[in-house]
């Protein structure tokens, strides 16, 4: 790449998910060059240590930095709820955006009763990292929050408007709206497929999609920095996974949007 502003962003996940932050960067920075990371053969990283999802992170990180990209983007919130603070080390000055902190920020700025709601995955949810990061800019916002795990294998199997998926997504939001929650954060990459369900199930509650306020706070943070690319009417879009699971494709393709042209498979570690 010839000059700063045309080098690629990186975006990596544990899997196939972060794909749905990929899609909102397209849709909000069109002219951006994308590389992906899904970590295919060792997901999922939330039943693994601590150490581990550190250790794996950072082998992701060296492959993106290799790959002479100038800003990151953790789409995981497993990875940014335990990764998050050394990844930001090692990229020294450049950009690192995390799902975790724009959906924090725009959950403030979007709850009119200070009572907020999240699910996600069982590690990000006992990593209590939403409610820290809701709680370091306010104090006394009411955070619920409530593991989801059954909703990630029913988007993977494109149950996206299932009477399963339905009375599943029922019984995981009763405590939240009990608590009269006005927001509802989607704190898993899995889940922004789920909106149109998840709206109907909780019409009073503004839903929070973490792929959308990411993209936002990378465009704003790139722009801070003077990296924005605005010449640039070819894009261009690079897939990496550490693994091509049958299925891959056709989930892949279901979170991005559209299809997947160039997947390539690269081992780490």
């Amino acid at each position: 790449m010839s000059t700063s502003k045309q080098r690629p962003i990186g975006v990596f996940d544990s899997g196939v998910g972060g794909l749905t932050n990929v899609r909102a960067l397209m849709e909000r920075l069109p002219m951006e060059n994308i590389i992906y990371f899904g970590d295919t053969a060792r997901v999922p990283y939330g039943t693994k240590s601590r150490a581990t999802i550190e250790t794996f992170a950072m082998q992701i990180v060296d492959f993106l930095l290799e790959n002479d990209v100038k800003a990151l983007v953790i789409a995981c919130n497993t990875i940014a709820a335990v990764a998050g603070q050394r990844i930001r080390q090692k990229a020294g000055n450049m950009p690192v955006l995390d799902v975790i902190s724009a959906g924090a920020e725009a959950a403030l700025q979007t709850t009119k009763n200070n009572r907020i709601g999240i699910i996600a995955t069982n590690t990000t949810v006992n990593s209590n990292a939403y409610a820290r990061a809701i709680h370091s800019k306010n104090n006394d916002t009411l955070v619920r929050t409530q593991a989801a795990p059954l909703l990630v294998p029913l988007v993977e199997e494109g149950w996206l408007d299932h009477e399963v998926t339905r009375l599943t997504v029922r019984e995981y939001l009763k405590p939240l709206l009990a608590d009269d929650i006005d927001t509802l954060v989607l704190g898993c990459t899995h889940f922004p497929l789920l909106k149109p369900l998840i709206g109907r199930e909780a019409q009073n509650v503004t839903l929070v999609d973490s792929a959308i306020t990411t993209a936002e706070a990378t465009a704003k943070a790139l722009a801070q920095a003077g990296l924005l690319n605005t010449e640039n009417d070819n894009p261009d879009y690079r897939f990496y996974v550490s693994d091509i699971p049958l299925r891959f494709r056709t989930i892949g393709e279901r979170f991005l949007g559209r299809s997947m042209e160039q997947i390539e498979m690269v081992t780490l570690g």
